[in-house]
């Protein structure tokens, strides 16, 4: 708690909005405004732009659009995966891989380092085939491709005896989730100008969803059926739905134009 306070008065002496960076040019500030940053969010004629939009109008198109309806879903998926090892892993570890709580304490932290490390990973190969001149659809789609299927490795944790073997596939699998999180930035890139925040924030409730649903789906799971083999299976096939969301429903990644939900 101590190290947020503090961090939010770094924060406030280094985060600045695009008109009031010190170092910003008028060329750059323009450039910014032509991609479709809200640069006047603070001011009076950001008020006067958000009312253009029709909210509840908004957010049924939103939902009727194909391609931000995968991203939705898919983000949905891979927050699963994030959900299971913030809840039931070191459960799994404790209960099924008999390990000390101790030990799965400090066991546990192990994937969410290598979490960590996958999202860099994501991030810089995806900037890395956009400047080789990639389309952003293979620029984003070809680290969450890759990712989940990393993550989907989990399910061989069922057919693993060696505890070391299994923190090593784990940490495989987190890291994947980690590369194929590239949720945001699909976000930034197909929000519509209008309405970013009210796409973000659908994303975000589909995302967080998970969080209500994983710990409950994979405790009937385990009560169920005595053991994680078909909780680690589900987790898995949540990774495969990604994929199978990003490839087939997802289609060119492009900002959306509204067209039902503006004020005329």
């Amino acid at each position: 708690g101590s190290l947020g306070i503090l961090m939010a008065f770094v924060w406030m002496k280094t985060i600045y909005g695009p008109k009031d960076h010190p170092s910003i040019s008028s060329s750059e500030l323009q450039y910014i405004r032509e991609g479709g940053a809200l640069v006047d969010l603070e001011s009076g004629g950001a008020t006067r732009q958000a009312s253009q939009v029709n909210t509840l109008a908004c957010i049924k198109e939103l939902l009727s659009n194909r391609m931000l309806l995968g991203v939705y879903i898919g983000q949905y998926c891979i927050t699963t995966l994030t959900y299971f090892f913030l809840t039931w892993f070191p459960v799994y570890l404790v209960q099924e891989r008999h390990m000390t709580i101790l030990k799965a304490g400090f066991v546990a932290s192990l994937p969410a380092i290598a979490g960590f490390l996958g999202g860099v990973a994501g991030g810089w190969l995806s900037d890395r085939l956009a400047k080789r001149g990639y389309s952003l659809s293979v620029s984003r789609k070809v680290p969450i491709v890759i990712g989940m299927m990393m993550s989907m490795s989990m399910i061989a944790c069922n057919y693993i005896q060696a505890d070391m073997l299994v923190v090593a596939v784990m940490s495989l699998a987190f890291f994947g989730k980690g590369v194929g999180a590239l949720g945001w930035a699909v976000v930034s890139d197909t929000s519509p100008k209008e309405a970013g925040g009210l796409s973000g924030a659908l994303f975000n409730t589909f995302g967080n969803t998970a969080g209500i649903t994983t710990p409950i789906v994979i405790g009937y799971i385990v009560e169920a059926t005595g053991s994680f083999a078909g909780a680690l299976v589900f987790v898995g096939a949540n990774a495969a739905l990604a994929i199978a969301c990003y490839l087939f429903v997802v289609g060119d990644i492009k900002r959306v134009k509204l067209v039902k939900s503006l004020n005329q």
